[in-house]
């Protein structure tokens, strides 16, 4: 017999379910997203706190007429079911397959796709404005967790959005939560509603009451004004009012009536920007995920047979601990990221000098600005698709005024599985760019330990890019050395061709060169270990010995490190060198396994041997004639 899951192919089948149905199909929904999960890897608990809210949405709204934005959209799984992509779903986040993300070219019912924070308000608020300019009536609802909330951008979009006074709808979606547990006032005063006890103890006294009444459930909707009134003498609207927003709620993100109720509320006024604040458990319905929903935030897909080596991100953060145990002018930053930057363990050491400023990045630069003015070392922790959020800051407030500030861009490079909004594709690109930065790639988490030591004191910028995953397995060192700014490494000698190599990128090169070694072809293999200043001693020597360069970086060959070279070879007169550049192409790259896009861009042992061949043909060697003697 099919499940109610099965039975669903556009939101508009929700509307005909009873409660009960629709109780049973938040049930289905949640053990779909588990099992799913629990495959494909992803992200889970965020998903299975809004199912109810999911449902609720699509029964109120009439999607994709009207727009509902989800902010970051990694909680858009349970939309996704009930949009008609429900046969497609064991795809997620597969190479080919549906996105973890919301994204406009899968779906005419995702209105506006998103990988990162606090962008839904503001993209909402050009909707709506946009709907009165042509004199349509559509809906527009924007979906935002308490953790994005706190970014800046959201405040600034709110506060547009009062000023303006257009019809609009924010479901404050409060979990307590981001990727770790919210911080900031705004969060803490979100959270009053969750702990106050005066307001658990009065909803359950006025539920009591009401219900052991002759006519108790006819009148349960004066318990709910009841409810409301406590709730307002806890919390005031005051700050959404002075924003120009009608608030409601607190709502129970769980309760489907309730929900339905709030949404119709907001949906019926006029013209008035509208917050709906819902409560809702991160995890919900998952015992593990609800007891750590950290843990349970984003989830990887089972590996078997996988390597024992520790991550990138595990070796930072004990080298972090190591380089604050030896400085304690070395302090911290990340943005909502602990956990995924491997900064754990040192805010647990050192909660003092550890600061997790929220989903705020150009705050965590400039307040690393702020510490490097006065002195300390900050070492600012920040994916690299994250950082470009922050670019203005890393020009204006670091660079120019060439203050100390260390950048660890994790999850450099391809990342994998959630796609376009994460791979790591540019900030070789757009660092390269700025006076004053330093930027190093190193090719191991020996050479990364080592690259962090020695950007907490050569006084100036620099970022130290790393991928995601794990690392090659090299036993730790605790002496930590300094690298000369802008020295690279010959790593293998040879005189045919000559591979340059930025960051992990060197041993699939060692490994190509051994191959084409086989074949007769002798490659030389260097690690240029910086972008900028590049070693021009170490690759002006290859160029003029050998004259056949192949360039190979994880980024995009648009202004990357490939770039650079070009530039350095012809400042220099060497206009005659054979090179070519193997790296991340001229487009958003889509979600697959990392080994797999690398193998299609052609950074794989494999394609770095195919492009010496192909690039450079008079290197192959003739098969020797095999001469058959007769015997007589």
């Amino acid at each position: 017999m099919a499940t109610i899951l099965e039975k669903i192919d556009s939101p508009a089948q929700l509307k005909s379910l009873t409660y009960k149905e629709l109780q049973q199909l938040a049930s289905e929904i949640r053990t779909e997203l588990v099992d799913r999960v629990a495959r494909n890897g992803g992200h889970l608990a965020s998903n299975l706190g809004v199912v109810e809210l999911t449902i609720a949405l699509h029964r109120i709204f009439d999607s994709p007429r009207d727009k509902i934005i989800w902010d970051v959209g990694h909680q858009s799984y349970a939309h996704k079911l009930l949009t008609g992509r429900r046969q497609r779903f064991q795809t997620l986040r597969q190479y080919g397959g549906l996105s973890g993300f919301t994204d406009r070219t899968e779906s005419p019912h995702d209105a506006f796709g998103a990988g990162h924070a606090s962008t839904a308000i503001s993209a909402a608020l050009g909707m709506a404005v946009a709907r009165d300019l042509a004199g349509d009536d559509y809906q527009v609802i924007a979906v935002v967790g308490d953790g994005a909330l706190g970014g800046g951008m959201s405040f600034e979009a709110l506060n547009h959005a009062g000023q303006l006074g257009t019809k609009l709808i924010v479901v404050l979606n409060d979990n307590g939560m981001a990727i770790s547990p919210s911080v900031g006032a705004l969060s803490k005063s979100l959270n009053l509603v969750r702990l106050d006890m005066r307001y658990e103890i009065a909803k359950a006294e006025t539920k009591k009451a009401v219900t052991r009444l002759p006519l108790g459930h006819m009148v349960w909707g004066f318990s709910k004004r009841v409810k409301g009134r406590v709730m307002r003498t806890l919390i005031p609207d005051g700050f959404w009012a002075d924003l120009g927003f009608v608030c409601l709620g607190p709502v129970d993100g769980h309760d489907l009536k309730e929900l339905e109720a709030a949404l119709i509320r907001a949906r019926d006024y006029e013209v008035r920007p509208c917050l709906i604040h819902v409560l809702t458990q991160k995890g919900k319905g998952y015992p593990p995920a609800e007891a750590d929903a950290v843990k349970f935030h984003g989830v990887s897909a089972i590996e078997p047979n996988g390597s024992n080596a520790p991550s990138y991100s595990a070796v930072f953060g004990q080298t972090v601990i190591h380089l604050m145990e030896e400085n304690d002018k070395v302090v911290a930053i990340t943005a909502a990221m602990l956990d995924g930057t491997g900064l754990t363990a040192a805010a647990s050491r050192f909660p003092k000098r550890v600061f997790d400023v929220g989903l705020c990045e150009q705050h965590a630069v400039t307040l690393a600005a702020g510490l490097a003015s006065q002195g300390f070392v900050p070492i600012v922790a920040i994916y690299s698709t994250f950082l470009q959020r922050a670019y203005d800051q890393i020009i204006h407030d670091v660079c120019l005024p060439n203050l100390p500030v260390v950048f660890a861009i994790d999850r450099a490079g391809v990342v994998g599985d959630d796609g376009k909004t994460h791979q790591g594709a540019f900030d070789v690109s757009y660092l390269r760019s700025i006076p004053n930065m330093i930027v190093a790639a190193p090719r191991d988490e020996d050479e990364l330990r080592h690259l962090l030591f020695t950007a907490t004191r050569v006084g100036s910028p620099m970022a130290v890019r790393y991928p995601r995953g794990k690392a090659q397995g090299l036993a730790p060192q605790r002496d930590l050395r300094e690298i000369p700014i802008g020295q690279g490494e010959k790593l293998r000698d040879g005189k045919q061709a000559a591979i340059l190599t930025l960051g992990p990128a060197a041993y699939a090169a060692l490994s190509a060169a051994e191959c084409l070694a086989e074949e007769g072809i002798e490659c030389a293999v260097a690690d240029a270990r910086f972008a900028k200043p590049l070693d021009a001693n170490l690759i002006l020597n290859l160029a003029k010995e050998i004259r056949r360069l192949l360039v190979v970086e994880e980024n995009t060959l648009e202004g990357g490190f490939g770039n650079a070279v070009l530039q350095l070879l012809a400042s220099n007169g060497l206009t005659d060198v054979c090179v070519r550049s193997l790296g991340l192409p001229d487009r958003f790259i889509a979600h697959g396994p990392p080994d797999l896009l690398r193998s299609l861009f052609g950074i794989s042992p494999e394609g770095i041997a195919k492009e010496i061949r192909l690039s450079f043909p008079s290197l192959r060697r003739q098969k020797p004639v095999r001469v058959v003697r007769k015997v007589e």
